[in-house]
């Protein structure tokens, strides 16, 4: 190997070029963006339609059924779910993974753009959302007040959105929670049919008079004139005062038969902040930007915005994703920086302060190098990447110790600095290659997991890769320069002299003869201690992510079907009541109708209900001691509430789950489906430890049935259309046209009845249809007015009706294992033909996770099988150093039986990482003694000399690994430690037993004379 004597040579070169590299670095680092958590995309859209009045049944036979056949074209479909509540539905697709987000976007659009002219014609909204983290608010204001109107509230609302919408790096600002005002036409229905005055012609008239038609243009002279037509109304008046019906000399305007006015749409979505009257602002970051410049380009806007503010409004902020990042990456970075201290530490006393200085040098340097490669792979600083560096950084001076420890070596044997450093650095350069590239194949199959959870952990392990590719080439150029430079002869610690010197020569050699004498007592001791440790699996169970620890909450409410608006306020106000009185709530934010806005990019917002509330809660701090038992007694006090469920959640990390527990239940026949998931609701509310089990199809609504009678009609001569378009019109009302305001504000003209808050049976007595002949026909003349019970939902997956049965557990960590019982007694259920189920919520994520995981724990193994036979020629001594890993196995699991921790998703992360590190020893051992072996040494000998020469930096690298994980494992929650202790618990029984093991399988298995 050449790099090492190049770059001593060229020393200018080396020095220039680290510099540089190291300055690229700093700005890098420095500029690169910054946010809570990975800004990934996935490709998939959500499709929402908001169709009024609109049953399920309804949404699903004229809105669902045509847009899922004309999606189902599309190609590389993973799943397709769709859902039907009154008057919304929502279509999602989700494409495979490797699709290109913005391709299959565009898809979606090109194939919405088609089916839309076939839909209903009286949609209110179609809204098509792309898969996307972007949405997550960063920024969430509040415009408060007691007094004032909501026009006061919303003009405020809009000179903010002004004001930060052309800032640094804000992506969108959007108004949310204020009613939208439109012209309401309350028409006295009663005096229309006195006058003889149709709907129809009351509609014609208004629309006739609204359009603006352009007259053209004509020539006077050397002139040119535009014609103006009589065009739109351009206030109330002019609205007032249309002629609807002219005869015998009688006008008829529409001030006679309606009040005009500006008011506000029905309630649909209401907020306060702390109880007081509340609109929100909510700001979302563009990708690739960094989270603190943005707050510091906007925080002085928003006080001077303040100042400006009436003294009726106060500008409140609900949430600041700024100070959050702050904490969470300032929090990763003291760990990080911490762990180089502990890391330097271990160094100095083991080699010394030169030796040590030259070591932590390649820290700074990779770490730069590493950064400036995950700036350009188009990734930002956030907990994912930060905890790759920490990962990263016990591991990029493994290579630099070597080095540097086999240096020192060849200067204790005599050699001048340049020298030994030549001849150190070349003798264990292409080991240190094998080795890096192994740990490397451990992390790069991770970053081919597809889903939400690998776009999760991406980031972590690439910029391990990047770090550790980097550290190789500091350690093979810049470090054997620097050693040859300030390493001084006979320089050594007084502890490495005294301690681990005698343990080297004395006690190590001891117990490594005695192995080497019952070679077969060894292995069948270690096989012993590996198979007990795979007992320790079942007591230490699995689990797949755990609670965020956010100092935050989210309180779901949900009233029966059929409720009211003003009776779901009524609750949420409850609810407040209480929340009023826990000291360690800051403030709350209230939603009723609709949820808050996205503060958490697992959790996606709630969509237009009546039935629905919701409640993003802010508590002074995150401390688990305060937190677990206020949640606990918050749902205790609501899990009593009579009348409605009300839940309280703590956010979760990973991938979005739609339940702990999930049973999709599918069939077409919605009786025997509704049959069929009662059964299966009863299976898993019997099984332990399963709560607040939902059934969407328990309980039917009451609907009011317009039963028209087609015979009756006909005799009158009512279309059945008119008919409907009345009821339409006087109980929710129907928009029939635009006005626009002098100032540009465009607001619908709505017809609808008057005194709509005091609407009863009583008001269809009220509706008349114009027949034919123009005569008014009261409706309860062509109809039936009755109740009727209907679904209150409708689902589908994959464009099969389907009933989602979910639960919550007591515990996350037993959601699997409760699944699985529930899972054994479905088995043995008869369901009817055609009927079947399979398996949502976590476990479905949690089994599609770690398959992943096994995956990529395949791939490692294979790829870093196939480097090892290339290094040594051989199938066998890749074999004996695979030895390491059951090893690495066996800590990892006493390790997570000892801290009490569950085999969780990234304890599976950690484990996969300890495949690339824990060879790493073995190689060195192997490597070395074959180098001994070729110079002529016997067997034995060379096992034992290569034990002890290579036991120092062995130690010295496991030790620094070690101390790099050290603050995060402790420090960093229930996410971190199971990753950070298999790691630590792996890699400290594999190479205190490596040490003994590999060397004993080496001498039984290697063959006498060369390499096997």
């Amino acid at each position: 190997m050449k790099l090492p004597e190049l770059a001593i040579k060229n020393y200018q070169f080396t020095i220039v070029v680290t510099l540089l590299i190291a300055l690229v670095g700093i700005v890098t680092f420095i500029t690169m963006p910054r946010s809570e958590d990975p800004q990934n995309e996935m490709a998939g859209t959500v499709i929402t339609v908001i169709y009024p009045g609109a049953t399920p049944e309804d949404l699903e036979k004229l809105v669902i059924d045509p847009i899922e056949e004309k999606l189902n074209e599309l190609d590389d479909i993973k799943k397709m779910e769709s859902k039907a509540f009154d008057g919304v539905a929502a279509v999602t697709i989700e494409f495979t993974t490797g699709s290109d987000p913005e391709d299959k976007y565009r898809k979606v659009l090109e194939a919405m753009n088609v089916v839309e002219k076939d839909l209903p014609e009286e949609i209110f909204e179609i809204d098509k959302q792309k898969f996307t983290v972007m949405d997550v608010s960063i920024l969430q204001l509040a415009l408060v007040t007691d007094s004032v109107d909501y026009t006061v509230l919303e003009d405020q609302a809009e000179n903010l959105k002004r004001v930060i919408e052309k800032s640094y790096g804000v992506r969108n600002v959007e108004i949310m929670a204020n009613p939208e005002r439109e012209v309401r036409v309350s028409v006295d229905f009663e005096r229309m049919a006195q006058l003889g005055v149709s709907m129809q012609q009351l509609t014609s008239a208004i629309q006739s008079n609204n359009v603006n038609v352009p007259g053209g243009s004509i020539d006077i002279g050397y002139k040119k004139y535009n014609i103006l037509t009589s065009g739109e109304y351009e206030n109330l008046d002019e609205i007032k005062n249309t002629v609807v019906h002219q005869a015998m000399g009688q006008v008829i305007r529409l001030k006679d038969l309606a009040n005009v006015e500006f008011a506000y749409e029905d309630n649909k979505y209401l907020a306060r902040y702390n109880g007081r009257k509340a609109v929100f602002v909510n700001v979302t970051q563009k990708k690739n930007t960094n989270i603190y410049r943005i707050d510091e380009k906007l925080q002085p806007k928003i006080e001077a915005f303040q100042h400006e503010l009436p003294e009726s409004v106060e500008l409140k902020t609900v949430l600041n994703q700024a100070e959050a990042v702050r904490f969470r990456v300032g929090d990763f970075f003291m760990n990080f920086f911490q762990g180089i201290i502990l890391v330097g530490f271990f160094i100095l006393i083991a080699i010394g302060v030169r030796a040590s200085f030259i070591v932590m040098t390649a820290i700074p340097v990779s770490v730069l190098i590493g950064l400036t490669l995950l700036d350009l792979s188009n990734y930002g600083l956030q907990q994912m990447s930060i905890a790759g560096l920490i990962i990263a950084l016990g591991l990029l001076v493994d290579n630099s110790i070597a080095v540097v420890e086999n240096i020192h070596r060849y200067i204790d044997l005599g050699y001048s600095r340049k020298d030994a450093a030549i001849k150190g650095t070349k003798e264990i350069g292409w080991a240190l290659v094998s080795s890096t590239v192994t740990t490397v194949l451990a992390f790069v199959p991770m970053i081919s997991i597809g889903g939400p959870t690998g776009d999760f952990i991406r980031s972590m392990a690439v910029v391990v890769v990047y770090t550790l590719i980097a550290s190789l080439v500091i350690a093979l150029t810049f470090t054997p320069y620097f050693a040859s430079v300030i390493l001084k002869i006979k320089e050594k610690s007084k502890n490495r002299q005294s301690i681990v010197t005698r343990i080297i020569h004395n006690v190590y050699p001891k117990l490594l003869g005695a192995a080497l004498k019952r070679p077969w007592l060894t292995i069948g001791l270690t096989i012993l201690i590996f198979a007990g440790s795979l007992s320790l699996f079942g007591l230490i169970g699995v689990s797949f992510f755990p609670k965020a620890q956010k100092a935050q909450l989210l309180i779901n409410i949900e009233t029966p079907e059929g409720s009211s608006f003003q009776k779901t306020d009524k609750v949420v106000r409850n609810v407040e009541a209480l929340l009023n009185q826990e000291e360690f709530v800051t403030h709350y934010a209230s939603n009723i109708g609709h949820g808050n806005p996205q503060v958490y990019y697992n959790e996606n917002p709630i969509s237009y209900s009546v039935t629905t509330g919701q409640i993003f809660v802010t508590l002074k701090e995150y401390d688990a001691d305060v937190i677990d038992p206020l949640v606990e007694k918050l749902r205790a006090q609501f899990g009593r509430y009579p009348g409605a469920d009300i839940e309280v959640k703590e956010f979760i990390q990973g991938p979005p789950v739609e339940a702990p527990i999930a049973i999709k239940v599918t069939g077409n026949d919605l009786n025997t489906l509704r049959k069929v998931s009662a059964d299966v609701e009863e299976i898993i509310a019997t099984t332990p430890l399963a709560f607040n089990v939902d059934n969407p199809l328990k309980s039917t609504k009451t609907d009011v049935k317009v039963k028209i009678d087609p015979v009756k009609a006909g005799v009158f001569g009512v279309n059945l259309l008119d008919v409907d378009m009345a009821v339409k019109t006087n109980i929710s009302g129907t928009a029939i046209g635009k006005y626009r305001d002098p100032e540009g504000e465009e607001y619908d003209m709505v017809l609808r009845m008057p005194d709509v808050s005091g609407q009863s049976m009583h008001s269809f007595d009220k509706i008349y249809v114009a027949n034919a002949m123009g005569a008014q026909v009261p409706l309860k003349q062509v109809a039936n007015i009755e109740l009727e019970s209907s679904l209150k939902q409708v689902s589908h997956y994959n464009m099969d009706r389907q009933n989602t049965i979910t639960a919550d557990v007591t515990d996350l960590g037993l959601a699997a294992s409760i699944t699985n019982t529930i899972i054994d007694k479905l088995d043995q259920y008869p369901f009817p033909a055609g009927f079947g189920y399979f398996v949502g919520g976590q476990l479905e994520s949690q089994e599609e996770s770690f398959g992943d995981m096994g995956r990529v724990l395949l791939l490692a193994l294979i790829g870093i099988f196939a480097i090892l036979v290339l290094q040594f020629k051989s199938f066998t001594q890749p074999l004996i150093i695979y030895s390491a890993i059951p090893l690495a196995v066996t800590g990892a699991f006493v390790a997570l039986f000892i801290t009490g921790y569950s085999f969780s998703f990234m304890a599976f992360v950690g484990l996969t990482s300890l495949i690339g590190i824990v060879v790493n020893d073995s190689i060195i051992l192997v490597d070395f003694t074959n180098q001994l072996r070729q110079q002529g040494k016997e067997k034995t000998i060379s096992i034992i000399e290569a034990g002890q020469t290579r036991f120092m930096p062995i130690i010295l690298t496991t030790v620094t690994t070690i101390g790099g994980l050290l603050p995060l494992t402790l420090r960093g929650g229930d996410m971190w430690a199971p990753m950070g202790w298999a790691i630590i618990g792996g890699l400290l029984f594999a190479t205190l037993l490596s040490l003994i093991i590999v060397p004993v399988l080496y001498k039984v298995f290697s063959k006498k004379d060369g390499n096997s």
